[in-house]
C-alpha cells in the first residue's frame, strides 16, 4: 500500500478482480450462460453488476468495451431498477465515477460514457422481447419468474449479436423448471457458494441470527447454503410438505426406534447404510398417534461393525426401545453383527417383500395426514425423499435414508395400527 500513488488507491475499491471471491469470478473456457447460485446475501448481486461492467467499460472512460447493448432482466422492471440498478451492489453503486453510466428513466436504459446501453425489462411481459437484440444478457432470479420458461427463450431469440453474445444469471436456487433446464445444458458452467461465503460484508450478528433461525431447515439449505432442493415428478413427498412438517422440539416420546436399511456389500463403490431415528406418541387411538424423526446418522462405512457401532451407539444417545433392521441382503449376518457389539441389545429383522415404492407410499399418507415431523438437520434425508416416485427412486444409487425412514414409521405407525384393528383391541378405548 505504501508503494501506491493516491491515484491507484482511490482506484483500488474498483478493481473488482482484486476483491472478488472464487464464485463471484467468470469462469474460464467457452460458454453461453453462467449461473451464480448462492444463498442471500452471497454476493450474486455484486458480481452480476461488475460482470456487466466488464463488458460495457473499455480501457479508458470513452473507449468501447465488449459489449455495445446489453439486456437486464428482473422480475419486475421496478426490482431490476431497484436491485440490479440502483442498490447498494447495483450497476451505479458499483461504478467508479468517470465511467458511471446516466439512468434515464423514461427510456428505462443505462448509458455509458463510451456509448454502450443497458436496457431494463420485466420477465412478466415475455413478449416485450421480442423486438430488441443484444450482446449480452444479465438476469437476476430468474428461479422466482413467473413467466420464466418463456421470458427466457425469448431473451435467446434475441442474446444474438456480436462475435460471443454471452448472459449471465445471479439466483438462490429454487426447483423451477428454467433453472433446472438452464443447469441442464452443456453450454451453461456455474459458480456457487452460501451466505457464509460472503460474512465479511455482511451486518454484525446477521449470520447468527439467520443461522439460529434457520441452520438445519430446507428453507435454510435452500436460501443460505443456496442448495438446490429438487422435487422429481410424481414425488410422493415435496419440499413444500416437508418445510411444513419441521419442528424445534419434540413431546415427550412413548416408543424410540433406530431403523438400519444395510447395504448390501462394503466397498468404496456401494451404497450406504441407512440409519434413521424416529419416536412417536401412542397413547390414545391410532388415528391420534403422532411419529417425529429425530435424526439420520446414515453411514458409508468400510465394513458392517461400523454401521453396528453406528446404530448401536444411536440406541443409547435416544434411548431407544428397539433397533429394526432389514434383512434381505443379509439375513441372519446382520443380527450376528449386532450382537457382536452388544448381545443385549432390542433387536427386531423386518424383511421386505414388497417394491421400495409400495412400501414408502402408506408412509407418505401419514405425512398428508400431518401426522409426521421432522426435526432440523435432515437435509439430505428429505432430499431423497423427494426424488422417491410411485414409480421408483428416481436418483443415483439406492434411496437408503428412505428405507429406513419406512422401517423405522412403519414399526412405530402402521404395525401397531394394523393390530389395534382386532376386536379385542378396540375393547380397550
Amino acid at each position: 500500500m505504501n508503494g501506491l500513488t493516491t491515484a491507484q488507491i482511490e482506484a483500488l475499491p474498483y478493481l473488482f478482480d482484486f476483491w472478488a471471491l472464487p464464485h463471484q469470478r467468470p469462469p474460464a473456457g467457452d460458454w453461453r450462460t453462467w449461473v451464480i447460485m448462492g444463498g442471500r446475501g452471497a454476493g450474486k448481486t455484486r458480481a452480476g453488476a461488475e460482470w456487466v461492467r466488464s463488458l460495457a467499460e473499455g480501457p479508458t472512460p470513452n473507449a468501447k468495451g465488449r459489449a455495445r447493448r446489453i439486456a437486464i432482466v428482473g422480475e419486475t422492471v421496478d426490482q431490476t431498477r431497484e436491485v440490479m440498478i440502483y442498490g447498494e451492489s447495483g450497476i451505479l453503486a458499483v461504478s467508479p465515477p468517470d465511467r458511471r453510466p446516466k439512468w434515464i428513466a423514461g427510456r428505462k436504459m443505462l448509458e455509458w460514457p463510451n456509448g454502450a446501453t443497458a436496457h431494463v425489462f420485466s420477465a412478466h411481459d415475455p413478449d416485450a422481447l421480442r423486438g430488441p437484440q443484444f450482446d449480452a444478457l444479465w438476469a437476476d432470479e430468474v428461479a422466482k419468474w413467473k413467466s420464466g420458461e418463456d421470458a427466457w427463450d425469448m431473451l435467446q431469440f434475441a442474446l444474438r449479436l456480436g462475435d460471443n453474445p454471452q448472459a449471465c444469471v445471479t439466483t438462490t436456487p429454487r426447483n423451477a423448471p428454467v433453472l433446472k433446464a438452464l443447469l441442464a445444458r452443456d453450454s451453461t458452467v456455474t459458480t456457487h457458494a452460501p451466505t457464509s461465503a460472503n460474512a465479511m460484508n455482511l451486518a454484525a450478528g446477521f449470520m447468527e441470527e439467520v443461522t439460529a433461525r434457520y441452520g438445519g431447515t430446507r428453507l435454510g439449505r435452500q436460501e443460505l447454503e443456496g442448495v438446490m432442493l429438487g422435487d422429481a415428478e410424481g414425488a410422493l413427498w415435496s419440499s413444500d410438505a416437508l418445510a411444513a412438517a419441521e419442528v424445534r422440539e419434540v413431546p415427550q416420546l412413548d416408543r424410540i426406534v433406530v431403523a438400519v436399511d444395510p447395504p448390501v456389500s462394503h466397498h468404496g463403490k456401494s451404497d450406504a447404510c441407512g440409519i434413521v431415528v424416529a419416536g412417536a406418541v401412542t397413547s390414545g387411538p391410532p388415528h391420534t398417534w403422532r411419529a417425529y424423526v429425530l435424526a439420520d446418522l446414515t453411514a458409508h462405512t468400510d465394513s458392517p461393525t461400523e454401521w453396528a457401532k453406528v446404530a448401536i451407539a444411536a440406541m443409547d444417545r435416544f434411548g431407544a426401545d428397539r433397533m429394526v433392521a432389514e434383512v434381505n441382503q443379509g439375513g441372519d449376518m446382520v443380527e450376528s453383527v449386532v450382537r457382536q457389539i452388544d448381545p443385549m441389545v432390542p433387536y427386531k429383522a423386518v424383511r421386505a417383500s414388497k417394491g421400495k415404492a409400495v412400501r414408502a407410499e402408506p408412509v407418505a399418507a401419514l405425512y398428508e395426514q400431518g401426522r409426521v415431523k421432522h426435526l432440523r438437520g435432515l437435509g439430505e434425508l428429505e432430499d431423497q425423499m423427494c426424488l422417491m416416485t410411485s414409480n421408483g427412486f428416481t436418483g443415483s444409487g439406492s434411496p437408503d435414508r428412505v428405507d429406513a425412514l419406512v422401517w423405522a414409521l412403519k414399526d412405530l405407525i402402521l404395525d401397531p395400527a394394523y393390530a389395534w384393528r382386532s376386536p379385542r383391541m378396540r375393547t380397550l378405548y
